[in-house]
């Protein structure tokens, strides 16, 4: 395997971890919703807990798009 190859699967790889991402976040906010539609009292808690967990699982396609553009 020549190195041009490699760079190119690990850009594919760093993709792939992107898509991974975008899923969890999903499933994140999803899962936040139907908590504050079960429980209204604590929907401005569920909020604040939930754009946390976003941005962090935000930073995560972030550094796989940094990843990216250095190889």
């Amino acid at each position: 395997m020549d190195l041009e190859t490699a760079k190119v699967l690990a850009k594919g790889f760093a993709t792939l971890s992107m898509f991974g991402s975008a899923i969890g976040e999903g499933y994140l906010i999803g899962k936040a919703l139907e908590g504050m539609a079960r429980n209204p009292e604590v929907a401005g808690m569920l909020f604040s807990r939930m754009i946390i967990g976003v941005a962090l699982a935000e930073s995560t396609a972030i550094y796989a798009l940094i990843v990216f553009f250095l190889l």
